[in-house]
């Protein structure tokens, strides 16, 4: 195994902190420092390397197996200039330690059973968090809260069938064939529950996105940059300015949002124009919402079929009687309105209502997998094979995190029950 080495704070600061994995990060890191101070104490220690001074550094130890990877850990704490950061890179390099690749750090935390598969994906998650609906979402962990709870369970059940099966004629305690199936019923809703709200929890980690769509000149790269607060659009009283998709992200209560000021939409003979139009049908098409724009008099452009919407009626300033949702992005006139009314839209696409959930591709898929082979156990009505289905679902639901061995189901058999052997 070789050792390994990248900074792990953002550049740019101040202090940037290097860390060493592997089984030479000890000895490396005594050639650098001229020896090693106690575990878990930071000492600051000059840093020489082929007969010159490359920093000052305060020098951190975690012994293995109680580090992040489980290995021999150093951490090096330099000054953040990019001429230290890399005359200390190339000393370890010279030593022999090699640039960490992405993810390998938490590769062999994973590998040493330091994670598991979900807590690595939450960390990921965490570290990529926008806003603050993405952050709770991350540190909750998805399905790793859960993940223990259904997997004991699950070993209970698979308990419970190996007993029926081996020891039919033994005294084992009354119902327990009826609770076994009212058992699997109740984690297989639970397990569906989670499937059904998967959706918001994938659009809350990569985010919602908005699109405003209406004719030409109807105020909508205006209404973009008034809930941008920046100038992100050009805005023009000649109408057909936007031919492109205009976007911002937004942080709309905790929850991402990029929303996309789209051309304006009218038959045109200008090419340019046209591919505008068919693109703002397009991106509107895939929004999870879209805000249909138009001034006063004008009429609502039809919204894509299924799609969530809201009307908008812009340039309320000009005409103070329309009803409905008004906006005047020149007087600030229902803005604060517009953008609790998005921001509540946005909330309810992302609510998982309590549901832990999954977020990920492959998390959906070893969580429906599971609830497959559930559905299938309680189908069946002989042992053996509704035994096999509740292995099979182990076995997918293993593929979260971990494994469910033969051990532990075995220590779950003669611990739960009257055997009498």
């Amino acid at each position: 195994m070789s050792t390994i080495f990248a900074p792990i704070t953002g550049r740019g600061g101040a202090v940037v902190t290097l860390r060493l994995s592997g089984p030479q990060a000890f000895s490396i890191t005594a050639s650098l420092a001229g020896g090693l101070p106690a575990p878990r104490r930071a000492s600051l220690r000059r840093l020489r390397h082929g007969g010159r001074v490359l920093d000052e550094a305060l020098v951190v130890l975690f012994p293995a197996p109680r580090s992040f990877t489980g290995e021999d850990v150093a951490e090096l704490s330099l000054h953040g200039g990019r001429a230290v950061l890399a005359a200390v890179s190339e000393a370890l390099t010279a030593l022999g330690a090699r640039p960490a690749e992405a993810g390998e750090f938490s590769r062999r935390a994973f590998e040493a059973g330091r994670m598991d598969l979900l807590q690595a994906e939450a960390m990921a998650d965490l570290i990529a968090a926008e806003t603050e609906a993405q952050r709770q979402q991350a540190l909750e962990g998805g399905l790793q809260g859960r993940y223990a709870a259904w997997r004991e369970e699950l070993r209970q059940l698979i308990a419970r069938q190996e007993a029926l099966i081996d020891f039919p004629d033994e005294d084992l305690p009354e119902g327990v064939a009826a609770g076994l199936l009212q058992g699997i019923g109740a984690l297989r809703d639970e397990m569906q529950a989670a499937l059904e709200a998967a959706p918001a929890a994938a659009r809350l980690r990569a985010g919602l996105e908005f699109v405003i769509l209406g004719p030409p000149n109807a105020g909508k790269s205006t209404l973009l940059n008034a809930l941008a607060g920046e100038e992100v659009a050009i805005v023009s009283a000649t109408p057909g300015t936007t031919r492109d998709a205009v976007g911002v992200r937004l942080d709309l209560g905790g929850v991402p949002v990029h929303l996309t000021d789209t051309a304006g939409l009218r038959e045109t003979e200008d090419a340019i124009e046209a591919e505008g139009v068919r693109r703002a049908r397009a991106r509107a098409a895939a929004a999870d919402f879209v805000i249909l724009a138009a001034a006063p008099g004008e009429a609502f452009p039809p919204p894509p079929p299924g799609a969530a919407v809201l009307r908008v009626r812009t340039k309320a300033d000009l005409d103070p009687g329309s009803p409905g949702m008004r906006v005047s992005a020149r007087t600030g006139e229902g803005m604060a309105a517009l953008r609790e009314r998005l921001t509540a839209e946005a909330r309810a696409l992302t609510d998982r209502h309590g549901a832990a959930a999954p977020s990920r591709p492959r998390q959906l898929a070893c969580l429906r997998d599971t609830v497959m082979a559930l559905d299938m156990a309680l189908e069946l009505a002989e042992p053996e094979l509704r035994g096999e289905e509740l292995r099979a679902a182990a076995q997918a639901l293993a593929r979260l995190a971990g494994t469910i061995g033969m051990e532990e189901i075995l220590d779950a058999v003669f611990a739960g029950f009257c055997i009498g052997k």
